[in-house]
């Protein structure tokens, strides 16, 4: 039985999409991409040096160009901050003095104990105060 070299190239193709489904790695995705045109290439009539060509030019071009634009859209993500780390930088009232030894603040709905950033700065009750960072279950403002 005379397999024709185009199906060899499809069977490469889908043997190259195995690792991509277990492994995630978008590598084999593109080196698949490349075996497709080859086998395009093999049933178009092309020789199997020019298949072999295609298969390096697509696969080549593919990493060279794809990667660096997915890890940009990656990079480029904005982190999402939860639990205390969303709290940073978000604004409180005073609901009892705040000063260095501590204090009382509502902060996005919830009371929490407070100290300040500065031990001589005093916040009294009404003033606003902005939170630099959550120590323990204790919000530092300023």
């Amino acid at each position: 039985m005379d397999i024709d070299a185009w199906v060899w190239w499809l069977i490469g193709a889908v043997g190259l999409g195995i690792p991509l489904v277990l492994t995630a790695m978008p590598e084999f995705g593109m080196l698949s991409v490349g075996a497709i045109a080859g086998a395009v290439t093999a049933a178009l009539g092309f020789g199997v040096v020019a298949q072999v060509i295609v298969f390096a030019v697509v696969s080549v071009a593919l990493i060279a160009v794809v990667r660096p634009i997915a890890a940009r859209h990656r990079d480029g993500r904005p982190q999402l901050a939860t639990g205390v780390d969303a709290l940073k930088g978000r604004q409180a009232v005073v609901l009892e003095r705040v000063d260095g030894n501590g204090g009382r603040i509502k902060l996005a709905g919830e009371v929490w104990s407070a100290r300040t950033l500065d031990t001589g700065q005093i916040f009294e009750p009404g003033q606003q105060v902005d939170v630099v960072e959550i120590d323990g279950a204790t919000a530092v403002v300023m």
